[in-house]
Order: structure tokens, then C-alpha cells, then sequence
């Protein structure tokens, strides 16, 4: 017998794989054993999904620090976790989109001329949600790099891993979260306002602890980060207007 995942040859006595570690399955697939393997990998506390969205929390170093120094086993990974955010968040917007549609319509009137305006932008970022976080990052990485550029522990690319486990892990929580506010007929949109700080201070928190800082140095780089993202957001609005602009004009 040979394994499945690497073919090295196996003892019928072998429960798993001493090569690639794989364990050895034996029996057909059934729907007990199916669902034995869902319980076993995301619902018992010991799993990596659970361990690491806690310790995302609770000790932000211990995963995303680890993981770039090597630790490829303890927790869940960097590209998993954040392909576990976006599958959560596209479940998020097709099951309110689906049960709840009355509450993505924005209630508020339009002002003169801007007709629809505010519903056809939550119609974008809802389809495009996914590409949204995905942009994102690599933005943040930078602004992060930028904000920290008196201090050499993590380079550009480890400032992605950063963001994407943050990122992943304030669209996790909020998914939930949302998802619960939905069920229980709470206002999601009063609920996303409140959320949007919350996963800014998280974002500092992480940030502290990764480099660790006072609280006076982490505010300063906060503030700091804050004024390079909303310069980078007007420098944008600017650079469309003038597309915008030259498109009417030629074209």
C-alpha cells in the first residue's frame, strides 16, 4: 500500500505517513466519517482555525511573528486564513443579499442629482468585496512599511503577511458579528460604522505588540498612519477626477 499523497510505500500497520505525515485513510468516504472530519478540523477547540483566531487576540505575535520566522504548523496560514476571510465575507453579503435584501437598501434620500448613487456604491462593494480586501492589502502594506520606516524588523513583504492576518481577522469577526445582527434584525449599517473603528484599534493593538511599543509611540504611529492613508485617498479622488475629465473631454 502506498500513500495517497506522496506514494511512498506504507506498512499496513502505519496510521500515518512517515514522509509527508499524511494520515492513512482506510475506510470510504461516508457521510459519518465526512462529517467526522468537518468536527475534527473546525468545530473542537483544538483545531488550528479556533487556536489562532484566539490567539489573533490574544497574543498577535505568537501567530503572525511566528509564521514569519518559520512556524508553519501551529497555526493556520497566512494565504488559508485570508481565503477563509473572503469565503466567509462572500457568504456574508450572498446570504443578507439573499434573506435580508431590505437591509442593504439605503433608506436615506438621494440629494438632487445623485440619484441611486448610494445604493448603486453598496451594490459595488458587495459584488466586489472580495477584490476590495485583496487591493487592500498590499496598499496597507505600504502606508505600514511607510509609518514604520525607523524600524528594520519586518520588510515590505512581511508587512503583507501582517496586514493580511489582520485583515483576515477583522473581516472573520466581523462577518460573524454581522451575521448575528442580521438574525436578530439590528440596523448592519449602524452596526459596520461602529465595527470600522474597532478593527482600527485592533489594527494598532497588533501593531504594538509586534514591534513593542508604549502607548504614546503606537498613537503617534497611528496618527501617522492615518494622515498617509487619507492623503493617498485624496492624491486618488484627485488622479479620477482628472481621468474622469479627460475621458469627457476626448471622448
Amino acid at each position: 500500500m502506498n500513500c495517497k499523497n506522496c506514494e511512498t510505500l506504507l506498512k499496513e500497520t502505519d496510521l500515518f505517513c512517515s514522509v509527508c505525515g499524511g494520515k492513512i485513510i482506510k475506510n470510504r468516504l461516508t457521510i459519518a466519517n465526512l462529517f467526522s472530519h468537518f468536527s475534527e478540523q473546525f468545530l473542537n477547540y483544538d483545531n488550528r482555525f479556533i487556536q489562532t483566531l484566539i490567539k489573533l487576540f490574544t497574543d498577535p505575535v505568537d501567530v503572525i511573528d511566528g509564521y514569519i520566522k518559520g512556524v508553519r504548523k501551529k497555526y493556520v496560514n497566512v494565504i488559508s486564513y485570508f481565503a477563509i476571510a473572503l469565503t466567509l465575507s462572500g457568504f456574508q453579503m450572498f446570504f443578507i443579499n439573499k434573506f435580508f435584501p431590505e437591509l442593504m437598501n439605503m433608506d436615506a434620500p438621494d440629494p438632487k442629482g445623485m440619484e441611486g448613487f448610494q445604493q448603486k456604491n453598496m451594490d459595488f462593494l458587495s459584488e466586489y468585496q472580495g477584490l476590495i480586501y485583496m487591493a487592500l492589502v498590499p496598499l496597507y502594506a505600504i502606508i505600514s512599511r511607510i509609518t514604520f520606516f525607523n524600524y528594520k524588523t519586518y520588510n515590505y513583504t512581511e508587512h503583507v503577511v501582517i496586514n493580511m492576518y489582520i485583515s483576515a481577522q477583522a473581516a472573520i469577526v466581523s462577518t460573524i458579528i454581522i451575521l448575528i445582527s442580521a438574525l436578530t434584525n439590528l440596523n448592519i449599517l449602524v452596526i459596520t460604522f461602529i465595527l470600522l473603528p474597532l478593527q482600527a484599534l485592533y489594527s494598532a493593538y497588533s501593531f504594538k505588540k509586534l514591534y513593542q511599543l508604549n502607548f504614546k509611540s503606537i498613537l503617534l504611529k497611528f496618527i501617522l498612519f492615518l494622515l498617509i492613508l487619507i492623503l493617498l485617498i485624496v492624491v486618488c479622488i484627485i488622479l479620477t477626477l482628472i481621468v474622469v475629465l479627460i475621458i469627457k473631454k476626448y471622448y
